[in-house]
């Protein structure tokens, strides 16, 4: 009974070390498939990390990137300052985006203080139509 206990025990723990490091990001809003009008608000969230304003290069913190209409950017790799790769340096969970109407690939990308990407771990996409 007791070596059942302690390896239930065992398991439960390596399962639950798991969960408390699981790092992700996703858009609160708007959610995959929405049609807006613009400007339109996009909330990022983030799991597993902490944000941060550009610069701070304290572990396991960072800021969040809007990549319309590309990919994720790989792992370690500075994300460009342009019309597609939207810096929120200041540490914004939200924003306003203003886009002509159209259909869109919107990526949320975390980065490090330096903005170099976390990679696909910690990126999201989704599709949203511009009216």
């Amino acid at each position: 009974m007791k070596l059942h206990s302690l390896l239930f025990t065992g398991v439960f723990l390596t399962f639950s070390s798991h969960l408390a490091f699981a790092q992700s990001v996703d858009f609160v809003e708007p959610k995959n498939g929405a049609t807006v009008t613009s400007p339109f608000k996009v909330v990022f969230s983030v799991t597993g990390m902490t944000v941060k304003p550009a610069g701070d290069m304290t572990a396991n913190t960072g800021h969040h990137h809007l990549l319309v209409n590309a990919d994720n950017v790989p792992n370690g790799a500075v994300i460009p300052a342009d019309e597609k790769h939207i810096h929120y340096g200041k540490g914004q969970t939200e924003a306003e985006v203003k886009l002509p109407p159209g259909k869109y690939k919107l990526t949320m990308q975390f980065a490090n203080g330096a903005h170099q990407s976390y990679g696909p771990q910690l990126s999201k996409s989704i599709d949203v139509v511009v009216k």
